[in-house]
């Protein structure tokens, strides 16, 4: 049985291909980018490695061999995941690598918001020495951030914060089993409209497919004036037309993105021009040890099925 990469944008797959070559799998690298190139390239393909390539229905409708698909990343919008399961398609993820460092990226968005260190840093390249530019900031001790959605990553940015003497907020669908967690007892988890309500900073830990523009322009309204926004998670989450108007007309105090509805984000985006504002590339998730221990992960889950072994990460039921 041979495993079969549809796409991937990384300079190297010798993990992979250690991997591969230990457990005896062949294995063999494409560059699919459409649902016709999957369709022509990968008719016998039983084991698929998939980053980008699109997985829509019309795709596993014409690949009838095609037994499991495992993504690079946490992610799988790309993925039709009830057509997956209509044809009979496993698919798995990896959703336990880069915690710490989409933890530390948003703990990083927050404090160069909340210490305004974009804008200072802009103005003092532009000649202009003035602490009094960055007024008001204020003490993070004294501060409430609320974490939308306490899964792996939100709870590793919950210490952070919580480490740096502020006091933690969260909703999260399953807040009566986390109130039960012992290493979560420093958080106060509350309804959804009391978090946007009482918090200084809200960073945004959920799925997309739990919270499609959630942050539209009804919540940024009931955020407090002086507040700071946060998404690493997804992109549709946030109403990006609605989080400018609220930046624009100063109903929140500041916005950082790591992800956007369409990326890259358009280079014309009026959010763009924003000082307020602050965009990453989806970078997050990365450090070298992330990515090694992301391409290792899913190489060894693509071997376990060819080896008729349990899955550690299925998404759907089959």
């Amino acid at each position: 049985m041979k495993v079969i990469i549809s796409d991937c944008d990384h300079a190297d797959i010798e993990i992979e291909q250690r991997i591969f070559l230990e457990n005896q799998v062949l294995f063999e690298q494409q560059q699919n980018q459409t649902e016709e190139d999957l369709i022509h390239n990968c008719q016998e393909a039983v084991v698929i490695v998939n980053q980008y390539a699109p997985f829509t229905e019309k795709v596993f409708a014409k690949l009838p061999n095609l037994k499991l698909i495992v993504r690079y990343g946490v992610g799988v919008n790309n993925i039709d995941l009830s057509a997956a399961t209509k044809y009979g398609v496993q698919i798995c993820n990896v959703p336990d690598y880069g915690t710490h460092e989409v933890a530390d990226h948003a703990l990083a968005l927050m404090l160069a918001l909340t210490r305004k260190i974009s804008k200072m840093e802009r103005l003092v390249k532009a000649g202009q020495w003035d602490y009094q530019a960055s007024i008001p900031i204020f003490r993070h001790s004294e501060q409430i951030v609320g974490i939308v959605g306490v899964g792996r990553i939100g709870a590793e940015f919950a210490k952070k914060v919580h480490a740096l003497g502020c006091k933690v907020i969260a909703y999260d669908i399953s807040s009566e089993q986390k109130k039960h967690d012992s290493t979560l007892s420093f958080i106060e988890f509350v309804e959804f409209e009391q978090l946007i309500a009482q918090a200084d900073v809200v960073s945004i830990h959920c799925p997309s497919d739990q919270a499609m523009n959630l942050i539209d322009a009804d919540v940024l309204e009931k955020m407090k004036s002086t507040s700071y926004l946060i998404n690493v998670s997804r992109g549709g989450i946030v109403d990006e037309e609605a989080l400018y108007e609220a930046l624009r007309s100063k109903k929140i105090a500041g916005a950082a993105l790591d992800v956007a509805v369409k990326e890259p984000i358009d280079s014309h985006s009026p959010l763009l021009e924003l000082e307020q504002f602050i965009c990453t590339p989806h970078m997050a998730w990365y450090s070298e040890q992330a990515a090694q221990e992301l391409k290792r992960k899913v190489a060894e889950e693509a071997v376990r099925y060819v080896k008729n072994e349990e899955l550690h990460y299925p998404v759907n039921k089959i």
